[in-house]
């Protein structure tokens, strides 16, 4: 049987989404996809617009075999992390023989090889970025600018034909964080990337092949739901008329961020992506701001990055104040918990019990993994700020069987 491997978050699932599972099927000649899908909280840092459950039944719908939840240990780090925690996952389930993922490269040559020159981190371009980051710039601007100037100089004994803008554009950058996640834990998962069509992903312009941010910002902003008739699958855009009273933006989150804060300011510098003084620059913007979008303003600067703030945040409202969450991400994913699956996903998970080296989780109460009970946390504080979400319903709801 063989088995692929996709990651991704569907907020929410959209054409460029289809075109990926098409071209994957194509190309790695796949009998199940599994999709390895964050919860109710994103890599940038805010609250999906629609819960885990629906998101995965949509996927489910639209040529997805299998969804297993990334834990929002992962899914709420940087790409780094998120990457680690979907491959460990993956690589841990012993049968999966694929990865496939999208990005702007669309060849994996130069992906690959950029990857294997971060994950050996050779002494010159490692002092180059240290240089970087000693001027106050971001770790990803440093990173990007690093890696260009070691691939310019006569150290680097790489091809200089290599596409050294590879890691300026964010499909590329998670791309490589996948490649580096195989590599490290040597795994024999073969990856392969197809090139990403349409909007480039904070492009908020609506296409036919639109992105997330740009599905996303048209239900902000109240346009007629018809005008997305075109850029989602059916199924999608059923879900989306189904939600409309129940969608959620990161703004939602910003009320019990201030009172947590006023009320127990000492456990913003608990986060794992506090450092610096930063947990200090937050409470006090937090004292003169009345919504997100001000906060944000006030806090970012050149290192911190708008998403690095916005995971701060939504981390300090879930509860990662809580737990020793840097050991949690710095480990592969200790379970797989199942959120859906259709007939060709039920004899992948079959195959997956006599393979897996990690255990397949359909019930939560039968596990006690801290992960586990962080992710059982954000489905009771999303549930704050969607009413169609039971605070209980990981413990309740039914797995998806389409």
């Amino acid at each position: 049987m063989n088995i692929t491997g996709i990651i991704a978050e569907y907020n929410p699932m959209h054409n460029g989404h289809i075109h990926h599972l098409e071209k994957t099927k194509e190309i790695c000649k796949s009998d199940v996809i599994l999709c390895v899908m964050s919860g109710d909280f994103v890599q940038r840092g805010e609250p999906a617009i629609i819960d885990k459950w629906s998101r995965a039944y949509a996927a489910l719908s639209s040529g997805v075999d299998l969804v297993i939840e990334l834990p929002c240990v992962y899914s709420l780090s940087s790409a780094e992390f998120f990457a680690y925690g979907a491959v460990s996952l993956l690589n841990s389930l012993g049968s999966v023989s694929n990865i496939c993922f999208g990005s702007e490269e669309g060849e994996m040559h130069d992906i690959y090889l950029i990857s294997k020159i971060l994950v050996d981190e050779p002494y010159e371009y490692k002092s180059i970025l240290k240089d970087y980051l000693n001027q106050g710039f971001s770790f990803p601007k440093s990173r990007m600018h690093a890696l260009e100037m070691y691939l310019n100089s006569s150290l680097s004994k790489v091809d200089h034909g290599l596409n050294h803008d590879i890691l300026s554009s964010s499909n590329n950058i998670l791309g490589v964080e996948y490649c580096k996640s195989l590599i490290k834990l040597k795994s024999n998962i073969k990856p392969y990337t197809i090139k990403r069509e349409g909007n480039n992903y904070n492009d908020l312009e609506l296409k036919t092949i639109s992105s997330a941010s740009a599905i996303r910002n048209a239900l902000k902003s109240k346009k007629e739901i018809s005008t997305l008739r075109y850029q989602v699958p059916k199924k999608t855009f059923d879900l989306i008329s189904d939600n409309i009273n129940s969608l959620c933006y990161k703004d939602y989150i910003f009320d019990y961020i201030k009172y947590k804060a006023l009320t127990s300011k000492e456990s913003l510098n608990k986060l794992p992506d506090v450092s610096e003084g930063i947990d200090n620059k937050i409470y006090n913007s937090l004292l003169k701001c009345s919504n997100m979008d001000s906060l944000m303003t006030l806090t970012k600067n050149k290192r911190y990055t708008y998403s690095r703030i916005s995971r701060i945040l939504t981390q300090y409202f879930i509860g990662f104040d809580c737990y020793n969450t840097e050991s949690l991400r710095n480990s592969p994913c200790p379970y797989a918990r199942i959120l859906g699956f259709n007939e060709k996903g039920k004899y992948a998970l079959k195959e997956f019990k006599k393979t897996s080296s990690i255990p397949l989780i359909t019930k939560v109460n039968n596990y006690n993994f801290d992960a586990l009970s962080l992710d059982i946390n954000a489905t009771k504080a999303y549930s704050l700020i969607n009413k169609s979400v039971n605070p209980l319903d990981d413990y309740y709801r039914k797995i998806i069987i389409v």
